[in-house]
C-alpha cells in the first residue's frame, strides 16, 4: 500500500505539474517561469496536506523524486508543447487526472496519520485542488475551483474496520471514479450555480409605459 500511495502521489505530481507548465507556456513565460509554475502546481496541495497532518518536512521538499518529476513535466511542456496541444483542453485534462490521483492519495495518507474518515476526505480534497489554485493565483487569475467549477467527488473510503475489500483495489477504483466524474463535467459543461445568477434570471423585463390616448393628438 505504501508503494501504491507513493506511485499515485508522484503520478499526480507529474500531471498537475504538466497542467501548470502548460498554462505557463500559454501565458508565454520563460523557462524559469514554466519550471517554477510546474513545481508549484504539482506540489502545493501535497505540501499543505503534509503540514496539516504533521508529516514534516513535507515529502515534496524532502524527497528528490517530487522535484524531479515536476521539472520533467515542465521540460516536456516547454519543448514539446505542440504535442500536448493536440489534446482537447490539455490543462483541464491534466487537472482532472491530478485531482483524481491526489484526492485518493491525500485521503489515504491522512488516514494513515490517524485522522477520521471525514477529515481525511477533506484533506484529500485540499490535496486535489491546492495545486490548481496555486497555479491560477500565480497567473493572476481567479482559481478555477472558485468559478462555477464542479470538482466534487468521493475521495475517502469507509473505515478499515468495516471495509473488507482490498485497500489497493478501493484506492484505484476511487481514483478512476473521481477522474470519470471530473472528465464528464468538463465534456458536458457541468458547473455549480454562480452567485447572483438566479436573481438575474428571475427579474422580469420591464414593460414600456403605455401613453394615454386622450384624443388630443400624439
Amino acid at each position: 500500500m505504501g508503494t501504491l500511495l507513493l506511485a499515485l502521489d508522484l503520478l499526480g505530481t507529474f500531471v498537475f505539474a504538466l497542467s501548470g507548465a502548460t498554462a505557463g507556456v500559454k501565458h508565454r513565460l520563460d523557462l524559469f517561469g514554466v519550471l517554477g509554475l510546474s513545481f508549484a502546481a504539482g506540489n502545493a496541495g501535497g505540501i499543505a496536506r503534509d503540514l496539516l497532518i504533521g508529516a514534516v518536512p513535507p515529502a515534496a521538499i524532502s524527497d528528490w523524486r517530487y522535484l524531479a518529476v515536476s521539472l520533467l513535466a515542465g521540460i516536456v511542456a516547454f519543448w514539446r508543447h505542440s504535442i500536448i496541444e493536440r489534446l482537447r483542453s490539455p490543462v483541464l485534462l491534466f487537472d482532472a487526472a491530478g485531482l483524481a490521483l491526489f484526492a485518493v492519495a491525500g485521503t489515504q495518507k491522512a488516514l494513515t496519520f490517524g485522522l477520521n474518515a471525514v477529515m481525511a476526505a477533506l484533506l484529500g480534497m485540499l490535496t486535489g485542488i491546492g495545486g490548481g489554485m496555486t497555479r491560477d493565483v500565480l497567473l493572476a487569475g481567479i482559481p478555477t475551483v472558485l468559478r462555477a467549477d464542479l470538482r466534487g467527488c468521493r475521495a475517502g473510503r469507509r473505515g478499515r474496520g468495516r471495509d473488507r475489500r482490498p485497500a489497493a483495489a478501493v484506492t484505484i477504483a476511487g481514483a478512476v471514479l473521481c477522474f470519470a466524474i471530473r472528465f464528464m463535467a468538463i465534456r458536458s459543461g457541468w458547473r455549480l450555480p454562480i452567485a447572483g445568477e438566479g436573481e438575474q434570471t428571475a427579474a422580469p423585463a420591464r414593460a414600456p409605459k403605455d401613453r394615454k390616448d386622450d384624443g388630443a393628438g400624439p
